[in-house]
């Protein structure tokens, strides 16, 4: 096990509206919310049922989540890109649903600009980009704009890739962080994010959770995304396996490594684990 030391130390998170998130001893829990017709493990669930996904969204308060994450642009490998306008028209009422019924931290899962910028509006506080404002910079002057939180998120896709996978998250993240700074996004409204599954093979992705905690230096709250992934699939026998039951595993695992916020489908599992490691990090500080 690696030491509790290698655990994020308190962070506040600076979002929009003048919020803030306490990132820390106690895990962080991101529900995904995808109202998409297409994403790989929900999609087709709540497009265009701004009810139904609401209510989604609030049983995954219920059962712990402290940040909802809606998307309306699957991410998965080969989907079909959406126009801004369809995007948008997926995402903006749920928003707007949800910031009428809960206190929940909302993000918006977009690289867009003009999709950030209408999302905080409609009640958004996050801003979590899989192209870590490396394909619309002007998304990082959103944040800057509106105070919103920012996820800076590696991607392997597009481009040649180093050869050690820490070697070239350093150097992706670090260009997007620069990305941010230089557009007036201050360090307490970054967090960032490894990016499982894009465009990283399984080997890849199970190196990238035992090395986790040498992003360390970069001196920023992570948050990472495995759940349901295919990789963690891959591992299992055939289909026999339980995804929420290995997708919490991974995130012990991460945690253990400096992971402070978890985004998964099914909360229950996720968050029942981290608390056990949580609390066992603690008594390990004391």
């Amino acid at each position: 096990m690696m030491s509790p030391a290698c655990v994020t130390t308190d962070r506040t998170w600076r979002l929009a509206h003048s919020r803030t998130l306490h990132l820390g001893p106690k895990s962080t829990i991101m529900g995904i919310l995808n109202v998409t017709p297409d994403s790989f493990s929900d999609g087709g669930r709540f497009d265009g049922d701004v009810e139904r996904a609401v209510d989604a969204a609030l049983a995954m308060v219920e059962d712990g989540a402290e940040i909802i994450d809606i998307g309306g642009e699957s991410t998965r490998p080969g989907a079909e890109p959406v126009e801004a306008s369809e995007e948008q028209r997926r995402v903006l009422p749920v928003i707007e649903a949800l910031r009428a019924r809960s206190k929940v931290a909302i993000s918006i899962d977009t690289y867009r600009a003009e999709t950030a910028s209408l999302a905080v509006e409609a009640g958004a506080s996050i801003v979590n980009d899989v192209w870590g404002a490396q394909r619309e910079p002007d998304l990082a002057r959103v944040a800057a704009r509106t105070g919103a939180g920012l996820c800076l998120m590696h991607t392997g896709r597009e481009r040649q890739k180093r050869t050690d996978v820490i070697a070239d998250q350093i150097a992706f993240l670090t260009r997007s962080i620069e990305i941010a700074r230089a557009a007036g996004v201050a360090d307490e409204q970054i967090v960032i994010d490894p990016g499982f599954g894009f465009a990283k093979d399984a080997g890849e992705n199970l190196e990238l959770m035992m090395r986790l905690g040498e992003l360390a230096p970069l001196g920023f709250p992570i948050l990472v995304g495995t759940s349901r992934k295919r990789f963690v699939r891959g591992v299992l026998d055939g289909d026999e396996g339980d995804l929420d039951i290995a997708t919490a595993a991974t995130s012990v695992l991460m945690r253990e490594r400096g992971a402070s916020i978890f985004r998964v489908h099914a909360i229950a599992p996720t968050r029942d684990a981290l608390a056990v490691v949580d609390a066992a990090l603690a008594r390990g500080r004391r």
